[in-house]
């Protein structure tokens, strides 16, 4: 039997929502293993001067606890 952990992460791009999830991973696998799946919970946008600045993503990462 496996245990996996939910985490909540919240991340930015100034490229893409994309690249706001992939920074969220690449951020959490420095201090956590085994990673299995990733949750978009929610998408905003930073905008100035009727531009997006910055892509902001809320995530639920998922990964399995060694026991």
């Amino acid at each position: 039997m496996s245990v996996v952990k939910v985490i909540e992460v919240i991340a930015q791009s100034e490229k893409s929502w994309e690249d706001a999830v992939q920074s969220a991973i690449t951020e959490a696998s420095k201090s956590i293993e085994n990673i299995k799946s990733i949750y978009i919970k929610d998408f905003s946008a930073k905008v100035e001067d009727n531009k997006i600045v910055s892509f902001r993503v809320d995530t639920k990462i998922s990964f399995v606890v060694k026991a």
